[in-house]
């Protein structure tokens, strides 16, 4: 899968980089700000948008998941250690991967992603991923 990751610190960013890497998906962009997150999903058609609550620009995430998840194809996760800003209906997206997170977690999470993409949803939802209503998932 190719995957758009949404988050203001470097560090942070370049870890998830590795981390996409190394279970094998592709990641295409990187994003600190909501403008540029928005435009570089337009541009590179990510199938998948990693996003934090809180970027450069302020807590313009949920707007940022709330664009992103209209886009068709496009499945949103937020990665954030604010998930109380999240609202009720998720924005749009997928669900939540709670910082801090494990390499265990985010590689399950992708996987589980992967499955669904390519022939339905996993029965087990993968530890540390907290998923929206079935009505409000978006994207994959």
């Amino acid at each position: 899968m190719r995957v758009l990751i949404v988050e203001d610190e470097a560090f942070i960013a370049l870890e998830l980089e590795c981390l996409i890497e190394e279970a094998g998906h592709v990641p295409v962009g990187v994003a600190a700000r909501s403008d540029e997150a928005i435009a570089l999903a337009r541009d590179l058609a990510p199938d998948v948008a990693l996003v934090d609550v809180h970027l450069a620009d302020g807590p313009t995430g949920v707007a940022v998941a709330q664009d992103l998840s209209g886009r068709p194809g496009l499945t949103v996760l937020f990665t954030t250690a604010n998930a109380k800003r999240v609202p009720l209906d998720f924005a749009g997206a997928a669900g939540i991967i709670a910082k801090p997170y494990s390499e265990r977690v985010i590689r399950a999470a992708l996987a589980y992603l992967a499955g669904c993409r390519h022939g339905g949803a996993p029965t087990d939802v993968p530890d540390g991923v907290v998923l929206a209503p079935l009505a409000n998932r978006g994207g994959g």
